[in-house]
């Protein structure tokens, strides 16, 4: 695949992407995407991303057909590199290069508000990602399902509560964990109770 920005322009894909948060929004309802990655581990300077999920949400119910899965080749794979991630059954999925991942994730989260579970590092992973490429760091607003409990529950800032604990606290089914995909449908609901209970 041959990528517009090697030779010094800004590919076409990101224009897009950035022309959606030129202007006022005047969307009628907003949109939401819950997005869930599984990465090589925790430090965001120096691991690089394996597989995204993310849903979409509009209103108060998640949009069937509305989902991305996306699975990533590494030039440096080891069994180990991914121990916590429960990503090595994936192994059968088609993988794409890092950069045409990244196309498929802007264009699917287009100007949606992000959601995620400790959405800080999975942000700064995708940033990494972009700043690989030249380009500027993502430009959505975003929410974590974590603060959210938090303020639900009237919690101090700086406790962390796992996906795990709030699946419990909500009474929400797990099966479905451990891959990207499957974190982000889990984190959906999660977000969905959240959203209801404060009101959002």
């Amino acid at each position: 695949m041959a990528f517009e920005w090697l030779t010094g322009n800004v590919p076409q894909f990101w224009k897009n992407y950035s022309s959606l948060f030129e202007g006022d929004d005047n969307s009628l309802q907003k949109r939401y995407v819950v997005f869930d990655m599984e990465t090589t581990g925790l430090d965001w300077k120096e691991d690089v991303i394996l597989s995204v999920g993310a849903i979409g949400i509009v209103g108060n119910a998640i949009e069937v057909g509305d989902f991305l899965e996306v699975y990533i080749k590494q030039d440096k794979f080891t069994p180990q590199s991914v121990a916590l991630s429960g990503v090595i059954k994936s192994v059968e999925n088609e993988k794409v290069v890092e950069a045409e991942a990244m196309i498929q994730l802007l264009n699917f989260v287009k100007d949606s508000t992000l959601v995620g579970h400790n959405v800080n590092l999975d942000i700064e992973m995708v940033n990494q990602a972009l700043k690989r490429l030249d380009l500027g760091r993502i430009k959505n607003p975003l929410m974590d399902t974590n603060a959210l409990f938090q303020r639900w529950k009237d919690l101090p800032g700086d406790i962390s509560t796992s996906l795990d604990e709030l699946c419990d606290a909500l009474n929400i089914d797990k099966s479905e964990r451990n891959t990207a995909w499957g974190n982000a449908y889990t984190t959906a609901l999660i977000f969905l109770k959240l959203k209801k209970k404060l009101d959002i």
